[in-house]
């Protein structure tokens, strides 16, 4: 089969304007760049578990003990001015002792009864005296303190502010180098964030109290972003 010249130009002709479109239709210069931003802030809540342990030689006794114990505890957190809805059980157990030797199998000496609350201080300040009171009202088990920022959606516009600048730094560098300039953000987005964790090296803030010596330090979000933008 023949193409005469008249027919290819006309068919030049006719993909030219497909040709355009298609380059028209291409993927524009773009700048991908990342950014990284933290925010601190001294802690202002704590959390901290405590309990009371017994034992006797029957559940009863076991039990009749604890509660007596945990209910001068209780009574020690709200003089320190701790509302019931910051004071949650958080364990409660009663269990056999058992004595081994001599070959003998396992037998019964006694009970243990156990009871755990999670308190939670909006005044991180009176942290110090509330452990020294939990301890003189009978609190025989203390199982850790942790701290948390009460405002932390503030905290985190603060990360993602420093992160989306980062972000813009980073790109102006890269763009100036290059020689082209920046021009409309296309999309931003969100790599996760992290909540907040203690800063260990920060030079701690430190509560006294009357028995118990506090170190705060401080807490830290931190925020990731992903922006692109146009190439002029």
């Amino acid at each position: 089969m023949r193409i005469w010249p008249g027919a290819m130009l006309a068919l030049a002709l006719c993909t030219l304007p497909q040709l355009a479109a298609a380059q028209s239709l291409a993927a524009p210069r773009i700048v991908t760049m990342s950014g990284h931003g933290e925010a601190r802030a001294i802690p202002d809540t704590a959390m901290l578990s405590a309990g009371v342990s017994a034992q006797a030689p029957t559940a009863a006794a076991a039990l009749a003990a604890n509660t007596a114990r945990m209910q001068t505890v209780l009574a020690a957190l709200k003089k320190q001015g701790v509302p019931d809805k910051n004071i949650q059980t958080s364990n409660f157990s009663i269990s056999p002792q058992y004595a081994n030797g001599n070959g003998e199998a396992p037998r019964i000496t006694g009970y243990q009864a156990n009871n755990q609350v999670e308190v939670r201080l909006d005044d991180v300040s009176k942290l110090g005296i509330t452990l020294d009171a939990l301890v003189t009202a009978g609190a025989n088990q203390m199982n850790g303190v942790s701290f948390s920022i009460r405002d932390d959606a503030a905290l985190l516009a603060q990360a993602r502010a420093a992160a989306v600048t980062d972000a813009r730094l980073k790109a102006e560098t890269f763009s100036k180098a290059a020689g082209v300039n920046l021009g409309a953000i296309l999309s931003i987005g969100e790599n996760g964030n992290e909540g907040p964790r203690p800063i260990f090296a920060a030079a701690p803030m430190m509560a006294r109290a009357k028995a118990v010596p506090v170190a705060l330090g401080e807490r830290s979000i931190s925020a990731d972003v992903s922006i692109i933008w146009e190439i002029k």
